[in-house]
């Protein structure tokens, strides 16, 4: 059965409890997602690593019909999400909210931010490009890409991010309005509800503990 961040969140705000209930001061973000165990021999010896989910390599088109691929968030630690720009619901919350983040560190090139359009009827680059300006994003830090449809849903299915074609959802797509922070090794490090005020402050903490990390 497929998971999605709703499923993991739950086991990880129950290890957070346990964390804080321990008394240990030194935080650390977890890493969500499938994991699986590898076996090798160093100097005769059997070594188990530990391979995680990671986000796979991926190539979309940006709101300058520029090619934007993973390459371009490598050594960063980046915020991404699903939305459309004509949604009548959750999206318009949930990208102001990540504005607020956006700005905090705009031009800090150790952040960037990752905008998929689940809409790739409508949203083209040149509509992309539009919303941008007019949300307030005015470098290139924040990427709004678009792409078709087997690619775009197929990547949010790996940020564990349920989106959906639906006729009967407001505007005729349904989503979850997750904001997802990745590391720089492309792992998922947290998720938070870009509508709820109280997770995107856990967002701003949490983004702080990740830069320190690394």
């Amino acid at each position: 059965m497929k998971r999605n961040l709703t499923t993991y969140l739950s086991v990880v705000a129950l290890s957070s409890a346990l964390f804080a209930c321990s008394g240990t001061s030194e935080k650390k973000l977890p890493i969500i997602g499938e994991r699986e165990t590898e076996e090798r021999v160093v100097d005769g010896k059997t070594v188990v690593d530990t391979i995680y989910h990671q986000i796979p390599s991926f190539s979309f088109i940006n709101q300058d019909s520029v090619e934007i691929t993973d390459k371009d968030f490598d050594n960063k630690v980046y915020v991404a999400n699903f939305f459309f720009t004509h949604c009548p619901s959750i999206c318009p919350t949930m990208q102001r909210n990540l504005l607020k983040v956006y700005e905090k560190y705009k031009d800090d090139e150790q952040v960037a931010f990752l905008s998929h359009s689940i809409d790739f009827k409508y949203d083209t680059p040149s509509v992309l490009k539009s919303y941008a300006e007019k949300l307030g994003v005015t470098n290139k830090q924040w990427q709004f890409v678009t792409g078709d449809k087997k690619a775009i849903y197929g990547i949010a299915d790996k940020y564990l991010v349920y989106t959906k074609e639906d006729e009967n959802a407001p505007g005729g797509y349904d989503h979850q309005s997750y904001l997802v922070l990745i590391d720089p090794q492309k792992r998922i490090r947290g998720a938070y509800d870009g509508t709820n005020d109280e997770q995107v402050a856990q967002l701003f903490v949490d983004l702080e503990i990740l830069l320190k990390e690394q």
